[in-house]
C-alpha cells in the first residue's frame, strides 16, 4: 500500500509539472515501452477531449507534426470523433528564424502533445496544450499493463 502512495504521490508531481512552452515534437518514447501504450492513452485523451470539447462544433488546428505512433492515432481518432482538423504546415523561415504554424481562413485551438517517461520508472506522462490550456495524466505500466496513475489535471 505504501508503494501505490508513492507511485501515485510521483504521478501527481510529474503531472504538476506540465510545461506549456511550445514544442514541435512529442518527446520519444522508449522502444520498450507497451505495444499497447499509444493506444490505451489515446483512448483515454478522447474521452476527456470529448467531455470538454464537443466533437462536430470544435476545430483544432495542429501545431506539432503528429508522425509518432501517439499523434498519428491521436489524429485518426479526433477525425472519427468528428472533430474538424487543420494539419500542421510548417512556415518557412523568416531572418533565419523557424516559425511552425498552421494557414487557417477560420483558426480553431491551438492543439500540441508531449508524450514522456521519467528515467527509470515505469511512468509515463501524456499532456495535451489546446489554447492557452493543458491537460496532463500520468500512466503506470506494471506486467505490459497501461493504467492511470492518476486523475487527469487541468491548467487553464
Amino acid at each position: 500500500m505504501r508503494k501505490l502512495a508513492i507511485i501515485v504521490l510521483l504521478a501527481s508531481a510529474i503531472t504538476g509539472c506540465a510545461s506549456t512552452a511550445s514544442h514541435e515534437s512529442a518527446s520519444p518514447v522508449a522502444p520498450s515501452a507497451p505495444a499497447n501504450l499509444n493506444e490505451t492513452i489515446v483512448t483515454d485523451t478522447m474521452k476527456q477531449l470529448i467531455t470538454l470539447y464537443p466533437p462536430a462544433s470544435t476545430r483544432f488546428d495542429l501545431a506539432q507534426p503528429t508522425s509518432d505512433g501517439y499523434g498519428s492515432k491521436l489524429v485518426q481518432s479526433l477525425r472519427l470523433s468528428g472533430y474538424a482538423l487543420s494539419e500542421f504546415v510548417p512556415a518557412a523561415p523568416a531572418n533565419g528564424t523557424n516559425h511552425e504554424g498552421t494557414v487557417s481562413s477560420s483558426p480553431g485551438l491551438s492543439l500540441r502533445y508531449i508524450l514522456d517517461a521519467p528515467d527509470g520508472l515505469n511512468l509515463y506522462r501524456v499532456t495535451v496544450m489546446i489554447g492557452s490550456q493543458s491537460l496532463s495524466r500520468a500512466y503506470l505500466v506494471q506486467n505490459q499493463v497501461v493504467s492511470p496513475a492518476g486523475a487527469w489535471a487541468r491548467r487553464e
